[in-house]
C-alpha cells in the first residue's frame, strides 16, 4: 500500500535519495527545500506524485505554512522526514555568535518547530510517524564540531520527551543516526575562522583531516536512504536507528565508556540521597 511522505531538504543528500526511491516505488512525496530548481526533473518525471514546497527552517512562519498547506492539499501524510540541516566546523571558541545562532536556528530550533507544526495534523488524522535525521553526532562528540553536536544532542533530547507525550495519539518517532556518508554534506560545511592556538590540538587535527580530504566516508547514501525507508515501513521500528559501521562502532564505544564511568560513581551517587 502506497504512502505519502513529507521530506525536508529533499533537493540534496539523503533527502533527495529518499525522495527518488519513494517516487520510484509509487509513493507520493511532498518535497521541501529552500531552492526547488534541482527537483524540476523529478517533478516532470513523476507529476502529481511529487508536490514541491519552499521551506526555510529558520523561518518558522514558512515552516508552519508549508506544513499546513501540505496536509490541506493531500489530506493525510503518513511519514514526516526532517532531514534538512548542515554542519558548522570549528572549536567552541572559534565560532562566531552569528554562526552559533544560525546553526542552532536551523538544526535545533528548526527541527523542533517542524515537529511542533506537524503534531496537530498527525493527532487529527489518528497518528503518524516522524523520522528525524540527526547523525552519530547525536550520541557521540568530536572536537571541532561542538555547536553542531549541541544541535543534534538537543534534538534527540526533545524527541525522547515528545515521543512519550504523543504516543497515546498513535504518533511515533525514528531518530536516524547515520555515520559519515558520501553525500553533499561535507561540501556544505560552514567553517569558522580558525585560531592558530588550536592548530596542535584535537580540533586542529580534525580540521586538517576535513580540508585534506582524508576524513573517511564509509556510508553509502543509497543504502542509508533505503534503510531509513525500510525502518519507516516497519510496524514497530526502533526509536534510534544507527546506520553505518562507523556510527555503530563510535556509538557503541561511547556508550560503553559512559556506562563504565557511571558504574564507578554508584557509591557517590547513592550517597547524595536523603536518609
Amino acid at each position: 500500500m502506497s504512502k505519502t511522505w513529507f521530506i525536508t531538504g529533499a533537493s540534496s543528500g539523503l533527502g533527495l535519495e529518499m525522495t527518488e526511491q519513494l517516487l520510484a516505488r509509487g509513493d507520493k512525496v511532498v518535497g521541501t527545500a529552500r531552492r526547488l530548481d534541482t527537483l524540476g526533473d523529478l517533478k516532470r518525471r513523476y507529476g502529481d506524485h511529487l508536490t514541491l514546497a519552499a521551506l526555510d527552517l529558520t523561518d518558522i512562519a514558512s515552516v508552519r505554512a508549508a506544513v499546513d498547506d501540505a496536509f490541506g492539499r493531500l489530506g493525510r501524510i503518513d511519514v514526516v522526514v526532517q532531514n534538512a540541516g548542515y554542519g558548522l566546523v570549528g572549536a567552541g571558541e572559534e565560532v562566531s555568535d552569528a554562526e552559533i545562532d544560525r546553526q542552532l536556528a536551523t538544526n535545533l530550533v528548526g527541527s523542533l518547530q517542524l515537529i511542533r507544526a506537524v503534531l496537530p495534523h498527525l493527532r487529527r488524522q489518528g497518528g503518524g510517524r516522524i523520522l528525524q535525521v540527526t547523525s552519530e553526532g547525536g550520541q557521540v562528540a568530536y572536537p571541532n564540531f561542538s555547536v553542531y553536536h549541541a544541535s543534534k544532542w538537543g534534538v534527540e533530547g526533545f524527541i525522547e520527551a515528545v515521543a512519550q507525550e504523543v504516543a497515546p495519539f498513535g504518533i511515533d518517532f525514528i531518530i536516524a543516526e547515520p555515520g559519515a556518508t558520501a553525500t553533499g554534506f561535507g561540501a556544505n560545511l560552514v567553517h569558522a575562522k580558525p585560531m592558530a592556538v588550536y592548530d596542535d590540538t584535537p580540533a586542529g587535527e580534525i580540521r586538517r583531516a576535513i580540508t585534506s580530504g582524508s576524513f573517511v566516508l564509509k556510508g553509502d547514501a543509497k543504502r542509508t536512504a533505503a534503510a531509513m525507508i525500510a525502518a519507516a515501513d516497519e510496524t514497530a521500528p526502533p526509536l534510534r536507528l544507527v546506520l553505518g559501521s562507523t556510527a555503530y562502532t563510535s556509538i557503541s564505544q561511547a556508550l560503553a565508556r559512559r556506562l563504565a564511568a557511571l558504574e564507578a560513581q554508584r557509591a557517590v551517587a547513592f550517597s547524595a540521597d536523603r536518609d
